[in-house]
């Protein structure tokens, strides 16, 4: 009996380790709540929803709060928009308004 209930917790923690795995990690950097910050983090919401289900995180850095924390990722234009995880690192500059584009510039497929 206690051979099976080992066994049994092992296979969630599996599945933990690989849900983390599948979790994208998005960071949007804009200068204060602009129209087009506003409009970029509401259409990347609606990208997230529609194709990744709640296994994503999406960070928003306000780069007039913290200007140094464009730095790392060598952000020169806003908004911008950082896919940390998966790797690799990819980058998209503005609004996100166009769907087919931030598909395409995230490496995502289109849900089906």
């Amino acid at each position: 009996m206690k051979q099976q209930d080992l066994n049994s917790e092992k296979k969630p923690k599996e599945k933990q380790k690989k849900s983390d795995k599948d979790k994208w990690i998005l960071r949007l950097y804009v200068a204060g709540q602009t129209p087009k910050a506003v409009t970029a983090f509401d259409n990347l919401t609606k990208i997230c929803e529609d194709q990744l289900k709640g296994k994503y995180a999406i960070e928003v850095i306000d780069l007039m709060k913290n200007p140094q924390l464009g730095a790392a990722d060598q952000i020169f234009a806003l908004p911008t928009l950082v896919r940390k995880l998966p790797v690799p690192v990819r980058k998209i500059i503005g609004d996100l308004s166009n769907t087919e584009r931030v598909l395409i510039g995230l490496d995502l497929r289109p849900a089906e």
